[in-house]
């Protein structure tokens, strides 16, 4: 989730939620998408991103960073693995050539893990790299 460029009718700020296939490694989630996509036009002006994993009842907060054209070769390694992970439909949906199709990591900060509905939470600070059980607060 990202917050609109525009604000609402009262004025403030509006949260925009998206679906996305997303990648994770070491407390970031890695993402290939288009450079000028509303998405990446929002993190521009403001990179605290929401995420949430319905499946797997798991919502985290963190800040997103555009990596860059897919193919600088700062992004070898993680646009590896990025196409290894989505292998059946990655060259379906990504134009390389396009210098716009960028990677887009997300920093995970906080989040919290919901295990068996409410029976046990995990509060997670990705910076510290610490958790809580059951009700702590970072």
């Amino acid at each position: 989730m990202t917050i609109a460029r525009e604000s609402s009718a009262d004025g403030n700020p509006r949260p925009v939620v998206r679906c996305v296939d997303a990648y994770y490694e070491d407390c970031t989630f890695y993402v290939v998408t288009y450079g000028k996509s509303n998405k990446m036009l929002q993190i521009e002006q403001n990179a605290e991103v929401s995420v949430a994993l319905s499946s797997e009842m798991f919502t985290a907060i963190g800040v997103g960073k555009n990596l860059g054209w897919v193919l600088e070769p700062q992004n070898t390694e993680i646009r590896k693995k990025l196409r290894s992970a989505f292998a059946d439909w990655y060259d379906m949906a990504n134009n390389e050539n396009d210098e716009n199709c960028c990677i887009l990591a997300i920093y995970l900060t906080k989040g919290t893990l919901n295990i068996n509905h409410w029976e046990k939470l995990y509060h997670l600070d990705f910076v510290k790299k610490t958790d809580m059980k059951d009700g702590g607060i970072f």
